[in-house]
């Protein structure tokens, strides 16, 4: 899938952009809000797969106002691009992990089961670099900044976000989704010919053929009993296609689902 063209439509101009250069087309337009918007502080983020696991052709350019917290952006995310089961989630700062402190994975979970959410946040930032979900952006991000996300601790879905710039305004909307990749033109593994629209999340990655067209997936039901039973997944504009019970976000719907194919 890395090999796969990755593009994105700039919010403000409409014009497309290839994945490596599209936030710095950002800029030109950021900048120029900058001279008459109202007052304030904004973020323009770039959010990413995690690239220790490889290059993946998603990605989102967001422009948030400094007075929301971590919790909104993380709902964002999950409507976008993660939400399924409700599991756990967290922004960890990589550079303020202590790998050399003890942690009690007991007393953590005690503390939250408890409620004490403010001590066990404190725990959490301080031996894992976590940030409260409580914390407003402007507390937190600065130009240059990297840090991790994490959803669903068992199976992880894992991202990378960066701070590219920093804006003396306040931004549009609290979230503003700039762009996200456009549907991604994967053509189906059976025939070759036709976009894909299902998979199959026990052979996908596992066998040369496991997401498909409509017409090869009909043929693959007739092969793989997991498919008919639970395997058959949709595709989706999602690093998380696949995973758990994921089947498609519930923000910016018209880019969610396959290229090509109407959103019913």
């Amino acid at each position: 899938m890395d090999s796969i063209m990755s593009e994105g439509k700039c919010i403000f101009c409409e014009k497309t952009f290839k994945k490596s250069g599209i936030n710095r087309h950002f800029g030109k337009h950021l900048t120029e809000k900058s001279v008459n918007g109202k007052p304030g502080n904004s973020f323009h983020l770039k959010v990413e797969t995690n690239s220790y696991w490889g290059s993946m052709p998603y990605f989102l350019s967001l422009w948030v106002d400094g007075n929301i917290t971590m919790a909104q952006l993380d709902d964002f995310l999950r409507g976008i691009w993660l939400e399924c089961c409700g599991h756990l989630s967290s922004f960890v700062i990589p550079k303020k992990l202590n790998e050399y402190e003890m942690f009690d994975f007991l007393e953590a979970e005690e503390l939250f089961n408890s409620g004490k959410i403010a001590e066990y946040e404190a725990m959490m930032e301080r031996s894992r670099g976590e940030i409260p979900m409580g914390r407003m952006a402007s507390k937190t991000f600065y130009k240059g900044l990297k840090l991790q996300y994490q959803y669903d601790f068992g199976s992880t879905t894992e991202l990378e976000i960066t701070v590219f710039n920093e804006y003396p305004i306040a931004s549009d909307e609290p979230i503003v989704l700039l762009s996200r990749n456009e549907p991604l033109p994967i053509l189906c593994e059976t025939c070759e010919k036709r976009p894909v629209v299902k998979m199959c999340n026990v052979c996908y990655g596992y066998d040369d053929e496991g997401i498909f067209c409509e017409k090869c997936a009909e043929k693959h039901k007739k092969k793989c009993d997991d498919f008919t039973d639970y395997a058959e997944m949709p595709v989706v504009n999602s690093p998380r296609m696949g995973v758990c019970a994921y089947d498609g976000g519930t923000i910016d719907l018209s880019r969610d689902k396959a290229k090509h194919l109407k959103v019913l």
